[in-house]
């Protein structure tokens, strides 16, 4: 099947499942989203799930990547939706006519099928990364400042010192660096990858915006990158609340309300949210001289990966249109929950 063959080789040119999922479902309808995401199962189903790394496996499981079907896969496809095999074969080829068009990425996991020469290093346990998503959810929904705050300031606690202590763990392991992709919202994208950027820079990691695409590419530890993810997701809520409320509060046609306002609210609030994570960088009182030898081999890790993914980057700059955006932006950032505490992870 041309499809199967056209999937097979994004996966050559460095595209994941999810990356696939998501730029069919910016780019076409519904119809070739649902049909992407059974061509992707069917590129992975003769692949024994040792060989498919746990990162990959997880996206099919995201995606709802899953053989339901025998036969044709078009036949199949059409009568699940309802739809004639004529409908089935033009989907099919505007889909194939757009994979076709996808350029290369950097590769980022071992394809399915490869051997898995070395065990993938763990991200953050379990329990911890289950007690801050419970953290962060419940700032984001609560609207008392000060109960948001105390929650994320936990979150935040957890993040960064279960990141430091597995750090100490893992001293005498040789560093490693790895990479995700972070889609984020086509609107504002730019503004909000500032945000992205600066909470990546707190956890050791750096970031490279996509944004013909809509994803930021993090590259970091794995810990680091998973609470970078977390937190930059709950900052982005936090920021997006902040300024519909901002705009619901003005009169209509107001400023509020405008894309200059909201494009510089974003941005300054990104750049607030920096200041005061890179005035809470100080390393914590871990009682083990390892730490700081650790954390500078995997800077190393970072930077040298960085650098043979990425050859050619450029800094972007976004322009400030309203300076009450701007003052509003930052007075949200200044109530924005980081969290700055430093208690143990494993003290219970």
């Amino acid at each position: 099947m041309e499809l199967v063959k056209a999937v097979d080789g994004l996966w050559q040119r460095g595209w994941l499942p999810y990356d696939v999922r998501e730029v069919v479902s910016r780019s076409l309808d519904e119809s070739a989203t649902a049909l992407v995401v059974d061509v992707i199962a069917l590129s992975c189903s003769p692949h024994p799930e040792s060989t498919v790394d746990p990162r990959w496996r997880r996206q099919l499981e995201e995606i709802g990547a899953s053989v339901w079907w025998e036969g044709d896969l078009l036949e199949a496809w059409a009568s699940r939706h309802i739809e004639t095999r004529a409908y089935a074969t033009r989907t099919a080829a505007e889909l194939l006519k757009f994979l076709g068009r996808l350029p290369s990425l950097p590769r980022i996991l071992p394809l399915p099928g490869d051997r898995l020469l070395s065990a993938v290093r763990a991200g953050v346990d379990p329990k911890v990364l289950n007690r801050v998503r419970g953290l962060l959810a419940k700032a984001e929904s609560t609207s008392f400042p000060e109960e948001a705050e105390a929650l994320s300031a936990k979150a935040q606690e957890l993040m960064n010192r279960h990141a430091l202590e597995r750090a100490v763990l893992d001293a005498g392991l040789p560093a490693q660096a790895t990479s995700r992709r972070m889609w984020l919202d086509k609107s504002y994208f730019k503004e909000k990858s500032q945000l992205v950027h600066v909470v990546a820079t707190a956890f050791r990691s750096r970031a490279v915006a996509y944004d013909g695409f809509g994803f930021v590419a993090l590259v970091g530890d794995e810990v680091d990158l998973e609470s970078t993810e977390l937190l930059s997701t709950s900052l982005l809520v936090q920021a997006t609340r902040a300024m519909v409320a901002v705009g619901g509060r003005a009169g209509k046609g107001s400023e509020a309300r405008s894309r200059p306002f909201r494009k510089s609210f974003l941005v300054a609030f990104a750049s607030r949210i920096g200041e005061r994570l890179e005035s809470a960088q100080e390393v914590p009182d871990i009682p083990d001289e390892r730490l700081l030898p650790v954390l500078a081999d995997r800077k190393q890790a970072v930077d040298t990966l960085f650098e043979e993914m990425f050859t050619r980057t450029r800094t972007s700059r976004v322009t400030v249109r309203s300076a009450a955006g701007w003052g509003a932006g930052r007075a949200a950032a200044d109530v924005a929950d980081i969290g700055t505490g430093r208690s143990s992870v494993t003290s219970g």
